[in-house]
């Protein structure tokens, strides 16, 4: 492995260094765990959380604004990696679930919607579960997910307004929320294993961005790589869930994967490509310079599938 990359990501905040020292240099447990206790302390975590309301809410919102609201800020803090423990966290949990949870066992934060939102519940099952918020209706969302899973193998949000086949966006987002639920609890192990299992093929029947009708890629916005990916679906996300749930090498990746490999800068980063509209707190990473974030979950994609 090119060393310079990776000497600058230990350059970088605490939530850089830690996942890189975990997931690319496999440093002892001890030495990982001091790293990412700094996380609530110093650096962008510790940025976004004094951002967090007497109520524990973010900006005042459930799910809205975009992209300050407390759905959103969470999945954020997830993918920084602050510890599961953080105290302060779980009162939003709480009230994610508390407001949230609908008579159908989803989530739905929408007095328009009659039904809930499945992606959303992916989202928020991903949240909690990380967290490690200990509360039974958890299973209801995923009795919820199980239910809402399409035919084809993955989800879509607009089922209920007729979808027949299934979405990228929402299929993630759902895949993310198994995959933490199932690393944390035991109950329904199989059947939610089978549910991913057939999501996963889903996925690689269209080669993680074709269409299945023409073959053709379906959005080229799936091909550039933003941090954070908020609810979009990308091949870099994809590919990033693939490596943490271990799923072994298919050769209908190769499309996504020699893309990953055609955005590798010359002194081995990655850009960050594209960002999302909607509001922030601040950015962590300019659009069009090399991410940090972006070539750490490249470089530990290359690492499981043992690509140079």
């Amino acid at each position: 492995m090119n060393t310079y990359p990776v000497n600058w990501l230990l350059a970088g905040d605490p939530a850089i260094r830690w996942q890189t020292l975990q997931d690319l240099l496999n440093t002892k447990p001890a030495v990982i765990a001091q790293e990412r206790a700094r996380t609530v302390r110093e650096g962008w975590a510790a940025r976004i959380l004094s951002f967090q309301e007497p109520d524990g809410l973010f900006d005042g919102g459930l799910y809205n604004p975009k992209w300050t609201s407390t759905t959103y800020t969470l999945l954020l803090l997830r993918r920084l990696g602050i510890p599961p423990d953080t105290s302060r966290v779980h009162i939003s949990c709480r009230l994610l679930l508390d407001k949230g949870l609908y008579t159908d066992g989803g989530i739905n934060f929408f007095q328009s919607m009659k039904c809930s939102e499945t992606c959303l519940t992916g989202m928020i099952l991903s949240i909690l579960s990380y967290f490690h918020y200990a509360d039974d209706r958890l299973e209801k969302l995923v009795a919820y997910l199980l239910k809402e899973q399409m035919p084809d193998g993955g989800w879509n949000c607009q089922k209920y307004r007729g979808a027949t086949h299934s979405s990228f966006h929402t299929t993630i987002s759902v895949l993310e929320g198994l995959h933490q639920y199932r690393l944390r609890k035991n109950e329904r192990k199989s059947e939610i294993g089978a549910a991913e299992n057939r999501a996963v093929e889903f996925l690689l029947q269209h080669h993680l961005l074709k269409s299945h009708r023409s073959g053709k890629i379906v959005d080229p916005r799936m091909t550039r790589f933003s941090f954070p990916p908020r609810w979009h679906y990308d091949i870099l996300r994809v590919l990033d869930y693939f490596q943490e749930a271990r799923i072994p090498y298919d050769h209908r990746m190769d499309d996504a994967l020699e893309i990953l490999l055609r955005k590798r800068g010359r002194d081995g980063t990655w850009p960050l490509q594209q960002r999302h509209a909607g509001k922030t707190f601040f950015e962590m990473e300019k659009t069009g310079q090399p991410s940090r974030w972006n070539t750490l979950r490249a470089l530990r994609i290359l690492k499981w599938y043992n690509i140079e």
